[in-house]
């Protein structure tokens, strides 16, 4: 059961974003208790990456309040990023260090301590031990985004921003991405999921949102929804609209 005296994991009102005359988001009201999953679909341009940027402290929000763990995002970014992971199809990765030379910066900007052994623990959590001297730009694609998974939850934190993050990941290291994102919370990790695939997404998460134009077309419980109504709906939610 929900503290209804605790401040929720992800706060967000009238969150806008525009890009030169392109507004990607407009008006979004969106709450996210503790410990839930939920997923965002929507098509390209609908705006999901760039609500997961503004969440992640990435993307400056034009106008609109975010708040973190009850923190507001304007004035606590450092602290909200101590709470926050983030996975997504840029690894924020450096290509001329090695994957631990990687996580030991990481380790030092959060100032985890006992480094080392930390850094060792969320290696194995994604078989990445016999690779983690090798430099970065030298490992596949999926091996970098394994490191960005270590990378990402190196600090623990509370919430984890998931932005398409099983592309270009062949099915074993699909399952290591959700092992090690689910294993270490005892299911007290929020977690934010943008993807294209309706019924993955829906599978994974309690919750689902869908934006069309910027805006929430469609927000409900997952468990509501079979596999023919949920297309009916995105699509019913999707479509273009003067």
């Amino acid at each position: 059961m929900v503290n209804a005296a605790a401040p929720r994991a992800i706060e967000v009102s009238g969150l806008t974003k525009v890009y030169g005359d392109h507004p990607a988001l407009r008006g979004i009201d969106l709450r996210i208790d503790t410990g839930e999953s939920v997923v965002i679909f929507g098509p390209n341009g609908a705006g999901k990456t760039t609500l997961i940027k503004a969440l992640a402290t990435i993307a400056r929000p034009t106008s609109g309040r975010i708040l973190i763990d009850g923190l507001d995002l304007k004035d606590r970014a450092e602290d909200v990023r101590r709470r926050i992971g983030v996975v997504s199809h840029f690894t924020y990765l450096y290509g001329n260090l090695t994957g631990y030379e990687n996580l030991d910066f990481y380790a030092r900007v959060y100032d985890i301590p006992r480094r080392g052994e930390r850094i060792r623990e969320v290696a194995a959590l994604v078989e990445m031990t016999s690779r983690l001297h090798d430099r970065v730009a030298s490992l596949s694609r999926g091996m970098q985004q394994r490191l960005s998974i270590a990378r990402a939850v190196l600090h623990s934190p509370s919430i984890m921003l998931l932005d398409e993050p099983e592309t270009g990941l062949d099915q074993r290291a699909i399952q290591i991405v959700w092992s090690a994102i689910r294993g270490e919370a005892n299911g007290r990790r929020t977690l934010v999921l943008t993807t294209h695939d309706l019924e993955r997404g829906s599978a994974l998460c309690d919750r689902l949102v869908i934006l069309n134009r910027g805006r929430i077309a469609y927000e409900g419980a997952t468990c509501d929804l079979d596999a023919d109504r949920l297309r009916q709906v995105y699509e019913s939610s999707t479509a273009v609209r003067a």
